[in-house]
């Protein structure tokens, strides 16, 4: 029944331009919010600004290069601000874009982030020390410059 599911979750957001939750759940079977939003987290999707001042759910797969150019455009286009407070990096993003962001920057690797937390417009950045966070933070400039 899951593996169907997001078999089905998958071919929803291929299709059509899907922006929430709900409207996933409305496209083509019916469950709990709960369950689409752990779906969405073991599939990995994330969401992308598309024209119209939109976003919408996409799958992203492991480590191609064209993933990363959009990890990268992604960045580009949404990180408004970087800021690194002792070993936390503070990365403000355009609103509603921090989990996307805070997705290309786990994906992409950076040396010395140990994990990111998103919430709607901000990611908080943990790394290793002060020195890991200034290096960092010079790394995620050049991926999004």
């Amino acid at each position: 029944m899951k593996a169907k599911r997001q078999e089905k979750i998958i071919e929803i957001i291929e299709k059509y331009n899907i922006e929430t939750q709900d409207e996933l759940a409305e496209a083509g079977f019916y469950t709990t919010q709960a369950t689409i939003s752990r779906d969405i987290r073991e599939l990995k999707l994330t969401k992308l600004a598309y024209p119209g001042g939109k976003q919408k759910y996409i799958a992203l797969k492991n480590r191609e290069l064209h993933v990363d150019k959009k990890y990268k455009r992604v960045l580009s286009d949404a990180i408004i601000h970087v800021e690194a407070a002792q070993n936390i990096i503070v990365v403000k993003t355009v609103t509603g874009m921090a989990m996307a962001c805070a997705t290309a920057i786990d994906s992409l690797g950076i040396s010395g982030i140990v994990g990111t937390i998103a919430g709607d417009d901000t990611i908080m950045c943990i790394a290793k020390d002060n020195d890991y966070a200034k290096d960092a933070i010079e790394s995620l400039k050049k991926e999004i410059s």
